[in-house]
């Protein structure tokens, strides 16, 4: 297994030696792609729509639940980054050494972007962004596909999970109530014109 994370890492990180200018946009990826997903993340909340905010919640616990599992898994196996065990790699971004198993970052957008799909299946952007932030670890040098694959499998779990229970559960119901009669008398919505008229 060892063997086949090593070489399966090489011919992802290899390719910024050979295609050095696409360097740049995969450091983008795996940098900055967060602050889309949290400004995303944020306009879909600030929609109002019930499904919004549903969605909005479910990826929300799933990355926490995903996030608990994660480091469980962390205290169960150990591996340094890539750029702290070999040589020659192709490292990009500056990150702190330690324990690189599961990906967070991998977590972080598998749980928000896989919870966004199911609930707009018809969208497979969501989906093909966190493929391309999980690649995109890899290719900057600070995590095996090992890393990847299970941050992603984990993440997509909890994701799946708490699409199906999180909207059955009264008290996530009760407390977004609560919440929105708050929301409403700091921001009010905007009252359409025919209620104006009256």
């Amino acid at each position: 297994m060892n063997e086949m994370n090593i070489s399966l890492f090489r011919a992802i990180n290899d390719l910024g030696f050979e295609y050095p200018s696409l360097n740049t946009p995969f450091i983008f990826i795996a940098e900055y792609t967060v602050i889309l997903l949290a400004l995303m993340t944020l306009f879909y909340w600030f929609t109002r729509t019930e499904k919004n905010r549903y969605m909005v919640m479910t990826a929300g616990f799933a990355f926490i639940l995903a996030e608990i599992i994660g480091k469980l898994a962390g205290k169960l196996h150990f591996n340094y980054q890539p750029f702290v065990e070999l040589s020659n790699v192709n490292f990009l971004i500056e990150k702190t050494a330690n324990n690189s198993f599961p990906s967070d970052h991998t977590i972080l957008f598998f749980a928000f972007c896989v919870a966004f799909w199911l609930y707009n299946k018809k969208n497979i952007l969501w989906l093909l962004i966190a493929v391309l932030v999980g690649v995109s670890r890899i290719w900057v040098g600070v995590h095996y596909p090992f890393d990847v694959i299970t941050g992603a499998l984990i993440a997509t779990l909890c994701a799946i999970v708490m699409y199906f229970l999180l909207p059955r559960m009264p008290i996530v119901r009760r407390l977004l109530d609560v919440y929105e009669n708050i929301e409403e008398k700091v921001i009010p919505r905007k009252r359409k014109q025919k209620d104006l008229d009256q």
